[in-house]
């Protein structure tokens, strides 16, 4: 059954939500924009009948200031509206410390254990962790990565969505340390953290296989390349059955529940022997929508008609009706590892050259294709 690919129907795009951005104009034809100067320090001193150095002292080490002075302080900025400049500071100090991290899809859980491992590493250092979500849009990435290198962060974290075909090699970062995660294509240019998706992807098909599913269709976004590999890795454990088992394949326009669904449309359109008795997804979601519409459908029972296994071990599988065997791709570890590399490079250790690591995925059977 390795006919022809079979195209889902396209998923809608996702809408950009516009970053907000400084207005210097005022909308009303040739009226200038008149603005005062934004209060500073010297203003909140005069303000308290303080020194400079007192009110800098009550910004970066409150508890050196009695509590009297202080709440004079505190009420001259708030009087003010006074707002410290956090790039001046970090250019005085000679280090920022915020690490700007942009990720693809901030609903997938995936990415957010990156954040909850970096995070920690982060927080060890002394350093916060500023997320932008890119929401799988190229304007939005390149937007938020021009934007926290303006701001002059210590480094960033990025998790890029795919290049098309007729784009070119990815702008370089200028200046500021970058790290790439979940990017097998990354370049020598930069520090990278992956996990080996060819070994996951033959460890989810191996699974199928040793249950007993002869019939396997790997569902999964094209244009997404750690979801190639893991096709790859499937091609590698049904080659292995001399002809045993068949593999099929249905390209989806991402790996999102939606797609999911869609799969699920496919399927349930075939004539009982052209049916799959297994399905490989490209990520836990797509796997989910597929579950979920199975589900509703009623027709074929889970795991006993078809199994499913998804892959990344994104929490909404641990809370499907029906839990979904998955490949755990350690993202916290992910991320621990990227923002320790990050690090390394912003403190400009003399040893640190550009890596990239990768990790081991492991397979987290469930009910979706074990049963109960």
């Amino acid at each position: 059954m390795r006919g022809g690919e079979r195209a889902a129907l396209p998923a809608p795009r996702a809408s950009a939500r516009r970053v907000p951005g400084s207005a210097t104009g005022t909308g009303q034809g040739s009226i200038p924009d008149v603005r005062r100067p934004s209060p500073g320090m010297l203003d909140v001193a005069r303000t308290a009948g303080v020194s400079v150095g007192t009110v800098s002292n009550v910004l970066n080490n409150p508890a050196k200031v009695a509590p009297p002075t202080r709440e004079k302080v505190e009420a001259a900025i708030a009087a003010l509206g006074f707002v410290r400049n956090g790039v001046a500071r970090s250019l005085k100090a000679g280090r920022s410390t915020t690490i700007g991290f942009v990720l693809i899809d901030l609903t997938n859980s995936f990415f957010l254990d990156m954040v909850r491992g970096a995070e920690e590493v982060a927080n060890e250092a002394g350093m916060n962790l500023l997320l932008a979500n890119a929401d799988m849009n190229p304007v939005k990435e390149q937007t938020f990565l021009d934007l926290f290198e303006e701001e002059r962060v210590a480094g960033i974290l990025l998790t890029p969505r795919p290049l098309a075909d007729e784009e070119g090699p990815r702008p370089a970062a200028a200046g500021v340390p970058r790290v790439h995660l979940n990017d097998p294509t990354a370049g020598a240019e930069v520090c990278s953290v992956t996990t080996d998706n060819v070994h996951g992807g033959y460890l989810a098909a191996r699974h199928l296989i040793d249950t007993g599913r002869r019939r396997l269709l790997f569902a999964g976004g094209d244009q997404l390349d750690p979801v190639r590999q893991r096709y790859e890795g499937a091609l590698r454990a049904v080659g292995e059955t001399n002809g045993a088992v068949t593999l099929e394949r249905l390209p989806t326009e991402w790996v999102r529940p939606p797609d999911g669904r869609r799969v699920a449309e496919t399927i349930l359109a075939r004539t009982v022997g052209e049916r799959p008795d297994a399905v490989l997804a490209g990520a836990d979601l797509l796997a989910l929508g597929l579950v979920q519409a199975l589900s509703v459908d009623g027709r074929l029972r889970i795991p006993d008609d078809i199994a499913v296994i998804g892959y990344d071990n994104n929490r909404t599988a641990w809370d499907s009706l029906i839990p979904i065997s998955t490949l755990d791709q350690a993202g916290e570890e992910m991320g621990r590892t990227a923002a320790s590399l990050l690090l390394e490079e912003v403190r400009g250790a003399e040893d640190h050259v550009h890596r990239s690591v990768r990790l081991q995925p492991f397979l987290v059977p469930r009910e979706s294709t074990v049963g109960r």
